[in-house]
């Protein structure tokens, strides 16, 4: 193993110190035990007018993250980009881009988040690269080109059309045609985005290469965008039709990706990344796989280790009431594998936000369940505001998504506008214009004014991550179901002689709810009646949830 190190300014996170903040185990790891906190960069904090986040604004935030208590933050690429998919399209994977910042100011920003005991996990996008990198500026170049097999090119089908029916994500056909060369190459998502071809080892070698680099500037981890889609058929085979009333779906949905998606070539790839990143110590990956709750366990390993944490999405896509979550999470707790960690997301940068589904009093029980559910909670920037999804007009439209295949409600601009952090015009994101309008409510949901609200959502969040990481139950204790009835999604978590009790009320009107004994009344999200001895039966008011801690 190599020794933990950081060419940002060396890093010492010794367990002493952190025992001020949270229990410690022998047997838990520190991502088992954080809390992550997913940052847009492009809209957390402009620091030069722009209207852009970068950088520098982030490290100006830091604070923020501090006192809100979170453990590490996941970062959208931030590298040399000409940022046609919000930088998912990269054109130099070892470098910052300018409207970012400097390499220097990456190194200061992880340098000051490891002070202050918050690790960083960055994107990491080894499915394809910007048709304006240098790999594929050589591979177009001519077929007999040493890199021509870097990416996935193949000639006309015998009418002169794409070699096969594959779509891209953004519509129309995944493949491009190039002149010079006279052959098509394939693109997942943008024709600007280019797949890599990961069956040529010279371009894993350099996808590892491209992980040593960060690694060992120190960052603590990788979220690995679209690793379910690395390998694709060799035999370029036809996808079938979508069985499921495709004509009601997107056209780019309208086939099953049974040629391009979740292919085993992929998972051995990815345990190869795995393997990279195990060359350093106590570092992470996480990573975005497509597919349903009962495909998600295999993206954990089997007899090879692959992701830490496949990126769980079923509180986002779950009906909003007791049975349905219930049912949801069972379903996804049942589908990994016996010791596998599991983790809870409640909001990112291309899902819709959920404030906008559940209403502003739901968005406490969600909170409340994702941060006492047994595993990692994942939460966006401005969830702990309640943000809700932001109308955005047709000439400030920026995602491709909206502007390629219109008229299906796919556009991710709206969750992606910036961070409201005052009550000011542009919500102190900016001096300037906003690259994407902030929306309504500025002057009142913001950071500033929550922070001065003892009872506001934010308070809310800062109290249950403190008691996530006072409560040893909490953090480690085991998964136990209880019967929802009544509207109450209700468990515990069981650690020893500690049992805790999450009664969740998923309505606007009171419920009943019948607890095993009585106890103390850790938090309610109500923000009030801490430490009071509760009995059973217990009323929950409207929108109420409760953490009780029963007695012995």
């Amino acid at each position: 193993m190599h020794a933990r190190h950081s060419l940002a300014g060396g890093r010492l996170r010794a367990d002493l110190t952190q025992t001020a903040r949270t229990h410690q185990s022998a047997q838990q790891t520190w991502w088992q035990r954080a809390v992550i906190y997913q940052i847009a960069v492009k809209s957390f904090q402009d620091s030069n007018g722009d209207g852009i986040g970068d950088l520098r604004g982030l490290i100006s935030r830091i604070d923020h993250l501090s006192w809100l208590g979170v453990d590490a933050v996941w970062l959208t690429p931030v590298q040399r980009s000409p940022m046609r998919d919000f930088g998912y399209d990269i054109a130099d994977f070892c470098s910052v881009d300018p409207v970012f910042g400097t390499l220097h100011e990456f190194d200061e920003l992880l340098a000051a988040l490891h002070a202050r005991d918050i690790r960083l996990i960055l994107d990491f996008v080894p499915n394809h690269t910007s048709d304006e990198h240098a790999w594929f500026i050589e591979s177009r170049s001519s077929r007999s080109n040493p890199k021509r097999d870097w990416y996935v090119w193949a000639d006309p089908a015998e009418n002169g059309g794409p070699p096969n029916n594959w779509l891209s994500r953004f519509g129309g056909s995944a493949w491009e045609w190039d002149e010079l060369s006279r052959q098509y190459y394939y693109h997942a998502f943008l024709k600007e985005q280019p797949d890599l071809n990961w069956h040529n080892p010279a371009v894993r070698d350099a996808m590892a290469e491209v992980m040593r680099f960060w690694l060992r500037r120190g960052v603590d981890g990788f979220r690995v965008d679209a690793c379910a889609v690395l390998a694709e058929d060799e035999l370029l085979r036809d996808d079938p039709p979508e069985p499921d009333k495709p004509e009601s779906k997107p056209p780019p949905q309208r086939l099953r990706r049974v040629f391009t998606d979740d292919r085993r070539e992929t998972m051995r790839y990815v345990e190869e990344l795995r393997a990279v990143l195990d060359e350093f110590d106590e570092r992470l990956m996480c990573g975005e796989v497509q597919g349903k709750t009962d495909r998600i366990g295999h993206f954990y390993g089997e007899e090879h280790p692959r992701l830490h944490l496949p990126l769980n999405y079923a509180l986002l896509d779950s009906g909003w009431d007791a049975f349905s979550l219930q049912a949801n999470i069972d379903a996804y707790l049942n589908a990994i594998p016996k010791d596998a960690w599991p983790v809870w997301i409640i909001g990112g940068h291309d899902k819709k936000r959920i404030a906008s589904k559940i209403g502003q009093e739901q968005c406490r029980v969600l909170a409340m369940l994702a941060l006492t559910l047994r595993g990692t909670p994942f939460f966006y920037a401005g969830d702990e505001l309640g943000m809700e999804m932001v109308p955005i007009p047709e000439d400030r439209i920026d995602d491709p998504f909206e502007k390629l295949v219109p008229g299906y409600d796919l556009n991710r601009d709206p969750e992606r506008v910036p961070m409201r952090w005052d009550g000011s015009s542009n919500g102190g994101f900016t001096a300037g214009e906003p690259w994407l309008p902030l929306g309504p409510d500025v002057e009142s949901r913001n950071v500033e004014a929550f922070k001065s609200d003892e009872r506001s959502l934010l308070a809310l969040y800062r109290r249950l991550i403190a008691l996530r990481r006072r409560e040893p139950a909490l953090l480690e204790g085991k998964q136990v179901p209880m019967r929802s009835r009544n509207d109450v999604l209700a468990f515990k978590r069981a650690l020893g002689d500690d049992k805790i009790v999450i009664a969740l009320n998923t309505k606007h009107e009171p419920r009943g709810f019948e607890m095993p004994r009585g106890g103390a009344l850790l938090l309610s999200t109500y923000l009030d009646r801490e430490g009071t001895r509760i009995s059973s039966p217990i009323l929950l008011r409207p929108d109420e949830g409760v953490i009780i801690k029963l007695e012995a």
